[in-house]
C-alpha cells in the first residue's frame, strides 16, 4: 500500500519505488483525460464572464480616472483598474497562454493571438515561462525562475556576495514585476554562457522595447492626455493600479514555489524521468494557497500552483474543484501537498530568501535545511497543513 506523508516534524516516508510512481503517473493522466472530457459550455462561459468583468472594470477604471481631479473618482478608478489590470494578466493572460482555452477554437481567446497588459511580450514569456519553467521545475541549473537569475534559492545554488542583499532585491523587485519579467524575459545570462545568440538578444531586445514603448504610450501619455485637467491624477492612478498590480503578481508567483517545505531538484534528476517521476516533481516543487473564490479568481487560480503545474493546459476554473482529489492521489502515495493560507506562504517565502541571502553552513535553523528541499530519495519534504 502506498504509504502517508509525514506529518511535519516527523520523518519522511520513502520515495514511492518505480511501479506504484508509474501509477501514480497513469492516475493523474486519467483524471486529466476526465477533465478535457468534460469540458464545455460552461467552462466557455466562465472565460468569456472574466473577460466582460475584466473589460468592465477597465473602461469603469479608465472613465473615473478622466474625472479624477474628483477625490472619490481617483480612488473608484484606480481600483477598478488595478482589478482589471489583475484579472487579465492572472486569470486571463497567463492562463490563456498556456493554451487552456485554444480547445475552444475562438481566436479572441487563443494562445497564439492574445497579446497582454505586460510589458513582456507574449511570445518572449511563453518560451522563458511555458517551456523552461514548466518543463524543468525547480531544477537546478535549468529552472531559470528558481530565483531568476539574481536570487538563491536553494542549497545547491552556489552563494555569492551579492546574495547578502537579495532580501532587498526581493522587495524592490515586487512593484516594478512586470519590468523585471521583461529583462529577464531576455536571458541576457543565456547569451553570456553560449546558449543564446547576440542576433536573437538583439531581435528579443527590440520586440520587449516596441512592446514596452506601447504599454508606456496608453498608460501614462494617451489616457492622461484624454483626462484633460485630470491628467495629472490620471497619471499617478495608472501609476498605482500597475504598482498594485505588480505587487500582487509577485506575492503569488513567489508563494507558488518558495514557501520553506517546497523541495528543489538537481540535474541528475532530469536522467531518464519518467512521467511519473515528473508528476512527482512538479508536485514536490509547487505550493498552494488556500483562500475563497474571489482570491482565487485574482490570483488566476495560480492559489493551486500543484493542480496548474500537473495541468497548466487544463481551463483554471477546474484546478478548485480537481485539488481534493489531487490532495487524496498525493496521501496514498506519500508524496507531500505543501497548502496553507497567504499569510504563512508569505512568511514562509520570506524565510527561504533570508536563510539562502546567508551561505548553507550560516542558518537560521532546520526548517530551511537543505534536507527538506534537495532531491534526494529519502526526504520527499512536509506537508503543509492548513
Amino acid at each position: 500500500m502506498p504509504t502517508t506523508a509525514a506529518a511535519p516534524g516527523g520523518s519522511a516516508p520513502a520515495t514511492p519505488d518505480a511501479d506504484r510512481t508509474e501509477e501514480l503517473g497513469r492516475e493523474l493522466d486519467r483524471l486529466r483525460a476526465e477533465v478535457v472530457a468534460a469540458r464545455g459550455a460552461d467552462d466557455a462561459r466562465y472565460i468569456r464572464t472574466v473577460i466582460a468583468v475584466q473589460r468592465g472594470c477597465e473602461a469603469g477604471g479608465r472613465a473615473a480616472l478622466a474625472v479624477s481631479l474628483f477625490p472619490p473618482a481617483w480612488i473608484a478608478g484606480t481600483a477598478l483598474l488595478a482589478v482589471a489590470k489583475t484579472l487579465e494578466n492572472m486569470e486571463l493572460g497567463h492562463n490563456i497562454l498556456h493554451g487552456q482555452w485554444d480547445w475552444l477554437a475562438d481566436p479572441a481567446i487563443h494562445s497564439t493571438t492574445w497579446e497582454w497588459d505586460f510589458v513582456s511580450p507574449a511570445d518572449a514569456w511563453k518560451r522563458t515561462h511555458n517551456h523552461l519553467h514548466h518543463t524543468y521545475t525547480n531544477v537546478v541549473g535549468r529552472d531559470r525562475d528558481l530565483g531568476y537569475t539574481i536570487l538563491r534559492m536553494s542549497p545547491d545554488q552556489p552563494w555569492r556576495p551579492h546574495h547578502a542583499l537579495q532580501p532587498l532585491y526581493t522587495a524592490l523587485l515586487a512593484p516594478v514585476f512586470e519590468w523585471g519579467i521583461a529583462l529577464y524575459d531576455l536571458e541576457a545570462d543565456a547569451v553570456t554562457q553560449g546558449r543564446k545568440s547576440v542576433r536573437a538578444f538583439l531581435r528579443d531586445a527590440s520586440a520587449t522595447a516596441r512592446k514596452a514603448v506601447r504599454q508606456g504610450a496608453k498608460d501614462y501619455v494617451l489616457f492622461p492626455l484624454l483626462a484633460g485637467p485630470s491628467a495629472l491624477p490620471c497619471l499617478l492612478g495608472t501609476l498605482t493600479a500597475n504598482t498594485a498590480r505588480n505587487v500582487w503578481a509577485h506575492t503569488v508567483i513567489f508563494c507558488g514555489h518558495f514557501p520553506g517545505d517546497v523541495r528543489t531538484f538537481t540535474e541528475e534528476r532530469l536522467d531518464g524521468e519518467t512521467r511519473g517521476e515528473w508528476y512527482e516533481r512538479q508536485i514536490q516543487g509547487s505550493a498552494n494557497i488556500e483562500g475563497g473564490p474571489l482570491l482565487h479568481v485574482l490570483a488566476g487560480n495560480l492559489s493551486h500552483q500543484i493542480e496548474h503545474h500537473i495541468y497548466p493546459d487544463l481551463p483554471s476554473n477546474r484546478y478548485a474543484r480537481l485539488a481534493p482529489r489531487v490532495r487524496e492521489i498525493c496521501a496514498r502515495y506519500g508524496l507531500p501537498y505543501v497548502t496553507g493560507p497567504l499569510w504563512r506562504q508569505y512568511a514562509s517565502m520570506w524565510g527561504r530568501v533570508l536563510r539562502h541571502a546567508l551561505p548553507s553552513h550560516v542558518g537560521f535553523g532546520s526548517r530551511y535545511d537543505g534536507g527538506v528541499e534537495r532531491a534526494v530519495d529519502d526526504a520527499p519534504g512536509q506537508v503543509c497543513q492548513a
